[in-house]
């Protein structure tokens, strides 16, 4: 089998990034429960997001120096990810797992 011409796939469709499909339900409470999904999906995506943005500047800080600031950043990082995992947003396990890397890389950083 040959490639096709252009940019698409063998599937047909292109290759670029995939786009979110458009809820095409004929039932009226699935047509509700995807715009349920679609509303959580984003709320979950900004607290993801969040926790990201915390732990980035826990470890700046770290790599900056100040151990006021490094403290407040690291608390803030701690009580994104565990409000994170009480929202179910990521599993309690992950959380664990994220906060002990954390601390684990700030304390290397603080000691270089």
């Amino acid at each position: 089998m040959g490639r096709r011409p252009g940019n698409a796939s063998l599937d047909g469709r292109p290759n670029g990034p995939r786009r979110r499909q458009v809820s095409v339900a004929n039932i009226k409470s699935q047509i509700k429960r995807n715009r349920q999904n679609e509303k959580r999906r984003l709320r979950n995506r900004a607290v993801r997001s969040e926790v990201g943005t915390r732990t980035k500047a826990a470890l700046a800080e770290a790599d900056s120096g100040d151990d006021e600031a490094v403290d407040e950043a690291l608390r803030q990082a701690m009580k994104r990810i565990d409000k994170a995992a009480a929202k179910g947003v990521i599993h309690k396990n992950t959380a664990a797992r994220r906060k002990s890397r954390l601390v684990r890389e700030v304390e290397r950083l603080r000691s270089d």
